[in-house]
């Protein structure tokens, strides 16, 4: 994969609250500027690095899926310099990037359900939630996805994982290689402890599913450099701020006692701060989307999310009904936020190429 806006770094950047009040125009705006002069992935003089970062969660991924699938329609993608995914989000991102991101309908395919979400593998003693499977044999056999498209283009895939040993989030993208160490990559961004059977094995470290560290993949961008960033939220915004839990769940300390034992500490304690984590990064989201303040430096950070309509559906749901309305609504989410924020700021020639 070619590199995109040169990548800086933020760290150490004060914290900007002007600049995060208008994060969404700055964000909109480049999105806007890009279009109108046709810029391409890859040949950008602008200075700026856009990245796209995409939460999964499951099935719950079929919410974010239906965004990108909107975001591809409406021909914005090319405005990105790079995507990031984690966990169900890293199986969209890699659709979304390749020759047929259509394919990103799959979320909603009864093939798909069937491939992934396997119970009666539980009477076999094979993983529940059966990854392998899905990415190795459905996606070059049955439902193909073009894994040499996704090398070849322009826009950078990073997918998230959690690195066993260090319980930190690990990015992916240097170990894209070739298409069998691609098909890793996203299979260890999903590798859900227990339910998916043993970790990924990949350039001689372990990875667990990004969840575990990250699963809202914005930090890794501004790690990276990112001057813009994009969420594709597949939560709905809380009614009201959340406050940080007051420890783990009962299950997540069962689960981290018994089920992952044999696994660092480390690995233990990021999986018990999962609960922690999710509700600072909504804090942190929030902050940038409301103006408030610019938590982690002047990047302009803008999150879409679905309306509070959407299922309130489980990482193991089969139900193609409930899976085809997440999609719907997230998809929906986009040419909303399209039609409402982003086409104010497009020029005429903008609007004919988003048209």
């Amino acid at each position: 994969m070619t590199t995109g806006a040169p990548a800086g770094t933020v760290t150490g950047m004060a914290a900007d609250a002007a600049a995060a009040g208008a994060g969404r125009d700055r964000l909109t705006g480049l999105l806007a500027a890009r279009l109108a002069a046709s810029s391409r992935p890859g040949r950008r003089t602008d200075g700026a690095r856009l990245a796209l970062a995409i939460e999964g969660g499951g099935m719950r991924g079929s919410v974010s899926a239906g965004m990108a699938l909107a975001l591809q329609e409406l021909r914005l993608l090319d405005a990105f310099d790079a995507v990031y995914g984690a966990s169900a989000g890293a199986i969209s991102s890699a659709w979304l990037l390749s020759s047929r991101p259509e394919g990103l309908r799959g979320w909603v395919d009864p093939r798909f359900t069937r491939a992934l979400i396997r119970k009666r593998n539980l009477l076999h003693g094979r993983p529940l939630v059966d990854v392998e499977r899905l990415i190795e044999q459905v996606y070059i056999h049955e439902f193909p996805l073009d894994y040499d498209s996704i090398l070849a283009t322009p826009i950078e895939l990073h997918p998230l994982a959690t690195d066993i040993d260090t319980g930190e989030a690990a990015d992916l993208h240097h170990e894209l290689t070739d298409c069998h160490a691609l098909r890793l990559a996203i299979r260890a961004s999903a590798a859900l402890p227990v339910l998916a059977g043993a970790p990924i094995t990949l350039g001689g470290r372990r990875y667990f599913d990004a969840g575990l560290a990250e699963s809202v993949p914005f930090r890794q961008a501004l790690r990276d450099g990112a001057t813009h960033i994009l969420v594709l939220r597949s939560r709905p915004a809380p009614a009201a701020p959340a406050d940080a839990p007051a420890g783990p769940s009962f299950g997540a300390r069962f689960v981290a006692r018994v089920a992952l034992r044999r696994h660092p500490p480390q690995l233990r304690a990021s999986y018990l701060g999962r609960a922690a984590r999710l509700v600072d990064d909504d804090r942190v989201l929030a902050a940038y989307d409301t103006g408030d303040a610019a938590p982690l430096g002047a990047c302009a950070v803008h999150s879409i999310r679905p309306d509070p309509s959407v299922p309130s559906i489980g990482r193991l749901e089969t139900d193609i009904s409930l899976l085809e309305r997440c999609f719907e609504i997230g998809h929906r989410a986009v040419h909303v936020w399209h039609a409402e924020i982003l086409a104010g700021h497009v020029p005429q020639a903008g609007r004919e190429l988003a048209a």
